[in-house]
């Protein structure tokens, strides 16, 4: 007896979960950032001791650039993170960091500090589940097994260097994302190991300051309250990168 049409099995597709099926869309900040932070030719990610400082940092930076929160001024002049409340994220990684501010209004540093050591793991899961890096089984020293990262066959990390290049050293007006990227790149101290692909050079550090600062050009204008946002993670991610422990 052959199978009808109601007997048909369902493909791997209806059978993923939800949180497979948004991870499956748009890829987060934080991913790109991570993406670029790889280093292909070593293996490694660049900004290591520092780095769930940065990944905060994207996390919130991509939540001001879709509208998921915004900030405001204490009377101290510090900057608080408000959440959004009509705006309520799909993606699982800017919903946890979400539900975070909505308790109440937070301090920046508050923010990457509490939501950043987690994750790591899952971002680099996510690169890897959709190709853009690959997990190698190697054996170090003919004795151990080890699990090396190599970049996948995606170019997706190639694309995003080149859109940062285009802005840092070509000039060109960036996108929102591409510029806080970029935004994010300078904050954390890891430029310098782009050299290769993106010179170490006067314009190069300007126009990564300017972006820094939030100067992403004409275009950005509608993008005001993320500019702002990202401008004081930006700050922040300095502060965490030069000053607060590092684990």
């Amino acid at each position: 007896m052959t199978d009808g049409p109601d007997d048909e099995q369902p493909t791997r597709e209806e059978l993923r979960t939800p949180a497979e099926l948004r991870r499956a869309g748009e890829p987060t900040l934080a991913e790109d950032l991570l993406l670029l932070l790889f280093q292909p030719r070593s293996g490694t990610i660049a900004g290591e001791n520092h780095l769930f400082y940065v990944l905060a940092g994207a996390v919130l930076a991509d939540l001001a650039l879709r509208g998921h929160v915004r900030s405001t001024a204490t009377r101290t002049g510090s900057m608080v993170v408000h959440a959004v409340e009509d705006r309520v994220p799909a993606d699982d990684t800017l919903h946890s960091t979400w539900a975070y501010v909505s308790e109440k209004p937070r301090g920046v540093q508050t923010v990457l500090a509490a939501t950043g050591p987690r994750l790591r793991a899952p971002l680099l899961a996510r690169l890897v589940e959709r190709g853009d890096i690959r997990e190698e089984a190697r054996t170090a020293l003919g004795l151990f097994d080890t699990t090396a990262l190599v970049e996948g066959r995606t170019g997706r990390r190639a694309d995003l260097l080149q859109r940062v290049r285009d802005v840092l050293v070509d000039g060109v007006e960036p996108q929102p994302r591409i510029a806080a990227l970029a935004a994010l790149i300078s904050g954390s101290g890891t430029l310098p190991q782009f050299y290769r692909d993106i010179p170490w050079s006067t314009p190069v550090i300007t126009r990564a300051k300017q972006l820094e600062q939030g100067n992403w050009g004409a275009g950005a204008t509608a993008e005001a309250v993320a500019r702002t946002v990202t401008a004081i993670v930006v700050s922040n991610v300095i502060i965490a990168a030069t000053v607060l422990p590092r684990i």
